[in-house]
């Protein structure tokens, strides 16, 4: 089996006793750190460092030739980025101290507890990478670059803030931290979730599951996989979707239906980045990078005690909020060209010609169901389709329907106070021409769309337009 390689850039043990480095790195491999160099010559430290990159070092303080505290101020002055974490003996502490005044990330007390070491290297693993993460960030955003158009190239777009989170998603790329990707149904979470596994450049596979309606038995085997005979009807063993996701990405989906029970399962992922098999106890290293997703307001249900804090808070570091269609209008024209030219090809009929008038409809509407929506309105059009222009009857009778069954917008209540008004009310006239005016205004100048909006006819938006002021 092929070695893990977590994290991507190896932490370097530095000690001259050859004891201390073994046990060290038995520690780390059988907790997910398996990606390590081991040095016991100090002086070569500095000449090793010019010709590998490395996450984190974990440095003796006291060692022949060159020790720690003597070591740790070249270090800081050539590579500040790198986290160094000093191990002291019992008698060293005011010498630790002196060390942490000078740059180190922590300081651990020999002989050196298994747990605290590995809490310690994780912490500067996972400091290493947002710090890696920021300059790259502030690195996009003052090019305005993708390294990696590639990944994006399935999602249909033109929006700055679409561009935004393209952008992050190269940022966050590297680091091994789970993602959370927020937005409406239909917003297009997933195409989000495979953008970020393809920036990642990881080899392995994108698995995705739907984690709603999966009690915590379901979603222990469903992730973790059983040992034979781990159950009543396990004749064999079974891997889980984590291990088939080895090198690559596992992909959560309706992350805040979780049970309670498996978000301290998922919590135990995350941090130590192992897992056990229903059955066994042995517990199984994984480099799959998380994602999730979730359209619910996880803030809301952490309060309300139905998600676990330390999840939703680890779950935070980085987080992906999609836009609704309805805030990315400059997208809708693109999006439904690019749909009728994919129903025509699927459907196999020639491409239609949509009318100009269709893409001001569209705008004029809110989309609940964002993209996905879109998309199906396109289908129903294209498959209802004979030839000549694209009829507009299909879109026109899908969004008057949708605005029938979510009642006015204008409700007037002292809950809501949705409409203010001034002390001095407006004369119905002129609530009438405020009204015709936004129409216009949505419409974009075209009389038909602005009168369907607000329930007249053509003609009789007319006569208000004509009447004397």
């Amino acid at each position: 089996m092929e070695t893990i390689k977590y994290p991507k850039k190896p932490v370097l043990l530095v000690d001259d006793e050859a004891q201390l480095l073994q046990s060290a790195s038995f520690s780390l491999r059988t907790s997910g750190v398996g990606h390590l160099i081991k040095c016991q010559e100090s002086p070569k430290v500095m000449e090793l460092l010019e010709t590998q990159e490395v996450s984190a070092i974990v440095l003796d303080i006291l060692m022949p030739n060159l020790t720690g505290k003597e070591l740790l101020p070249q270090i800081h002055q050539k590579y500040p980025h790198i986290p160094v974490i000093m191990l002291t003996a019992l008698n060293e502490i005011e010498t630790a101290v002196e060390c942490m005044k000078l740059g180190a990330f922590d300081y651990l007390v020999k002989p050196v507890d298994k747990t605290r070491l590995v809490t310690s290297v994780k912490r500067a693993v996972e400091h290493s990478a947002l710090e890696s993460e920021k300059n790259r960030l502030k690195d996009y955003l003052l090019t305005d670059k993708l390294d990696h158009p590639e990944a994006f190239e399935n999602i249909v777009t033109r929006n700055k803030s679409m561009r935004s989170i393209f952008q992050y998603i190269e940022a966050i790329a590297d680091t091994p931290l789970p993602v959370l990707i927020t937005g409406d149904t239909g917003s297009g979470k997933e195409m989000i979730a495979q953008a970020v596994h393809k920036a990642s450049n990881r080899q392995g596979e994108f698995v995705t599951v739907n984690v709603a309606g999966l009690d915590d038995n379901l979603f222990s085997d469903t992730l973790f996989g059983h040992a034979k005979g781990a159950f009543t009807g396990a004749d064999k063993a079974r891997q889980g979707l984590i291990g088939k996701a080895a090198g690559g990405t596992i992909f959560l989906d309706e992350i805040g239906d979780l049970a309670l029970e498996s978000q301290v399962k998922l919590l135990r992922l995350l941090e130590e980045r192992t897992y056990y098999t229903i059955g066994s106890d042995n517990a199984l290293p994984t480099d799959a990078r998380v994602v999730v997703a979730t359209n619910i307001d996880l803030e809301t249900k952490q309060q309300a005690g139905e998600f676990r804090s330390d999840l939703f808070y680890r779950l935070q570091n980085h987080h992906i909020q999609i836009p609704a269609l309805k805030d990315r209008k400059d997208d809708i024209q693109l999006l439904t060209d690019y749909f009728l030219e994919q129903a025509s090809s699927e459907l196999h009929k020639n491409c239609p010609t949509p009318p100009p008038e269709l893409y001001k409809l569209l705008c004029t509407y809110s989309f609940p169901g964002n993209v996905r929506e879109l998309k199906g309105m396109v289908y129903d059009a294209v498959s209802r389709h004979l030839s000549g222009i694209l009829s507009m009857d299909p879109f026109k009778a899908r969004i008057e329907k949708s605005r029938a069954s979510a009642g006015s917008v204008l409700e007037i209540t002292e809950e809501s106070n949705c409409l203010s008004l001034p002390e001095t009310l407006p004369t119905i006239k002129e609530i009438d021409e405020i009204l015709v005016e936004e129409a216009l205004k949505r419409a974009q100048g075209n009389q038909t769309i602005a009168a369907q909006m607000i329930g007249l006819t053509r003609s009789a938006l007319n006569k208000r337009l004509n009447r004397p002021k």
